[in-house]
């Protein structure tokens, strides 16, 4: 067995120590080729059919991985509560000790989990799934649910790029996508994040994107040129047809947001770009643009304020403490080093 494998087999134990799950995948820093730390928190999504059931028999396994409060004044009903009402769905139990790792792992329902991939409803899941993750557990075939997901963040992307950019500048673009509005990257998040991320995965960002950007290649949307330090250069045609379908492959749910009718989306017609700008209900790609940003800005300011507010009362005010000072630590740290 190599690294890989014994790295893979090692993940998945955990998954023996807590009740069945629909879904499982490890994010975050443990996954970067670069990262040095070992001791680094391993970061756990778990999908599960009723979150109620599952925090139930969670509970009589591992108590301890809950705060104590919600533990002896609501168990499950008020964990579930606390993260459909005040959260985006998602509990999680951080600063879990196992087999001599730090982990911290989310649960959510696996419908949620779905209906954010596909329409970007929070863009707290969706936007992580956006990036590099390992899937140990995919039953509901969560990988061809989530190619929907990986095409809207392309589109998304380059209508916010320039004619011209990097490779590195199209990954870094994706990855900023779920920061965009995200109250933390104010105060409590490494400056550097996006940079860090794409660097530190550059190989993983380019298996999961390569056959988006193929066929944009092939649609002559994109041309590709090669650079010296192996990353390629990119031209892209930011013509007001290309610009309709970019903002088609967007989820439904931020097309209307941005006041873009399914209607004013079916079919370009071809009667002139006047006629084509009317139907489509913006006038310009830097309009369009300029909606799309805001939108994902809104909605990603809603969910992580709400997230955040469901966060410090779940994990309990130690662990509450803990987190946000060593997120405060890693901005302070990026802020100083800039």
């Amino acid at each position: 067995m190599d690294n890989k494998d014994a790295a893979h087999a090692h993940l998945l134990c955990f998954l023996k120590a807590i009740p069945p799950v629909d879904f499982c995948c490890v994010y975050g820093s443990a996954l970067h080729s670069i990262n040095p730390d070992k001791s680094t928190m391993i970061d756990y999504i778990l999908g599960v059919s009723d979150p109620l059931q599952w925090h139930s028999e969670n509970l009589k396994m591992n108590a301890d991985h809950y705060a104590s409060w919600m533990v002896h004044l609501g168990g499950a009903k008020l964990i579930t509560g606390v993260a459909d009402k005040l959260g985006v769905g998602v509990h999680f139990n951080p600063y879990v000790t196992w087999n001599n790792k730090m982990l911290k792992y989310g649960v959510v329902r696996m419908n949620d989990l779905i209906q954010d991939i596909l329409n970007w409803e929070s863009l707290y899941l969706s936007g992580r799934l956006q990036k590099p993750v390992n899937m140990l557990v995919d039953n509901l075939d969560i990988v061809n649910v989530n190619s929907a997901n990986l095409r809207a963040a392309v589109s998304a992307a380059l209508l916010l790029l320039p004619p011209k950019f990097t490779e590195e500048d199209l990954y870094a673009k994706i990855c900023s996508l779920s920061y965009m509005g995200d109250l933390r990257m104010l105060f409590a998040e490494d400056q550097n994040k996006v940079k860090k991320i794409v660097q530190g995965q550059f190989d993983l960002f380019r298996s999961m994107y390569k056959t988006f950007l193929e066929e944009y290649e092939n649609k002559d949307f994109l041309r590709f040129s090669s650079s010296t330090n192996q990353h390629a250069n990119i031209s892209q045609d930011c013509g007001f047809a290309v610009t309709c379908s970019h903002v088609s492959s967007l989820p439904p749910t931020i097309r209307s947001r941005m006041g873009i009718t399914t209607e004013k989306m079916k079919v370009i017609s071809d009667s002139g770009e006047v006629e084509n700008r009317y139907r489509s209900g913006f006038g310009s790609r830097e309009e369009a643009a300029q909606r799309m940003q805001k939108v994902l800005k809104r909605t990603v300011r809603v969910s992580s304020a709400r997230q955040a507010v469901s966060g410090l009362l779940t994990v309990g005010g130690v662990k509450a403490a803990r987190y946000l000072t060593n997120k405060m630590c890693k901005a302070w740290r990026s802020w100083t080093l800039a």
